[in-house]
């Protein structure tokens, strides 16, 4: 029998476990916590840091700041989750635990993808018309631009929640992630699912695709211009200021990409799979960000070297 969602008893899920290794999940929580801990402490020492700094008062760093505050928001919103699981057995979440945390997901990666295709025309506006740079992004442009992003993935994500909640659902309701995402819980509904599948698929495109394609455009103009420099070294210089976003380009949409995937055509894939995959979307990019902009910006690498300078020098 369906439970429908209207009922007192109102559905749960269960999280998925590590299929063969659940003996060891307390264990394998370790490498995940530790992975939590360097997200937090990396994207707070970015935030820090582009506070304290002057010179890094500009719109590319504040849209840094955006990336960073979301990717601790997603963490945030996931791993403590999983973790009370792997080392506490709290396994089932709630139906509307679960709603909550799947728009959280899928609207915070709608924000970073609108984020990053910001960030994409910077660089252009940098690059292709530089004395234009300092009057088009402003730092109300810029304030502007981070609205409009978070605007962007509510109205486009709330939608989702609120076509799974009139939908029953049936049987062992256990989902191939450690957390919530929209396909994995539309699948365990025993009811035409068809107005959530077409929304959800046109939100993902008009979103995530459309981000995607221009900024592949934007790039694509950008080799334009440097590729009519004369000079290799200054092609290279010009181009180089461009190597971090690309690289936080490719750690967002990498595992995007793949978590899509392996929902879309991994039916027959190993369970351990979908959970690793999903992990690795969820915590990459939160990790991979600071470092990258950590190692490519001198005054970021400087500026956190001199923090724990004067923190090491701290008496105590």
């Amino acid at each position: 029998m369906p439970f429908s969602n209207s009922s007192e008893l109102s559905p749960s899920f269960l999280l998925a476990s590590l299929p063969g290794l659940e003996a060891a999940q307390c264990w394998m929580a370790i490498p995940l916590c530790s992975a939590y801990v360097l997200a937090l402490a990396g994207n707070g020492a970015v935030l820090l840091v582009v506070r304290l700094e002057p010179s890094l008062h500009a719109p590319m760093y504040f849209f840094l700041c955006m990336l960073a505050a979301i990717d601790l928001s997603l963490a945030t919103a996931t791993v403590p989750r999983i973790l009370s699981f792997y080392w506490f057995g709290s396994r089932e979440i709630s139906f509307a635990a679960c709603l909550l945390q799947m728009f959280l997901i899928h609207a915070l990666s709608a924000v970073e993808s609108t984020v990053l295709l910001a960030m994409a025309v910077d660089r252009y506006v940098a690059v292709c018309h530089p004395l234009r740079h300092a009057a088009v992004l402003t730092a109300g442009a810029t304030a502007k631009i981070g609205l409009l992003a978070v605007a962007r993935g509510v109205l486009f994500f709330l939608p989702l929640p609120l076509l799974l909640l009139p939908l029953p659902f049936c049987g062992p309701r256990v989902l191939s992630h450690s957390f919530c995402l929209h396909q994995d819980v539309m699948n365990l509904a025993c009811a035409n699912t068809t107005p959530s599948v077409v929304y959800g698929l046109t939100a993902i495109l008009l979103v995530m695709g459309l981000d995607a394609v221009l900024i592949c455009l934007s790039y694509i103009l950008i080799l334009k211009a440097v590729l009519r420099l004369e000079a290799w070294r200054e092609r290279l210089k010009v181009f180089s200021t461009c190597i971090a976003h690309i690289c936080v380009v490719l750690a967002f949409y990498v595992p995007l990409i793949g978590l899509s995937v392996v929902h879309r055509f991994g039916k027959d894939l190993a369970p351990l799979v979908h959970v690793i995959m999903g992990n690795v979307y969820i915590l990459v990019p939160a990790v991979l960000n600071p470092i990258i902009y950590g190692v490519r910006t001198k005054q970021i690498h400087r500026r956190i070297l001199s923090l724990i300078h004067v923190t090491d020098r701290t008496p105590r």
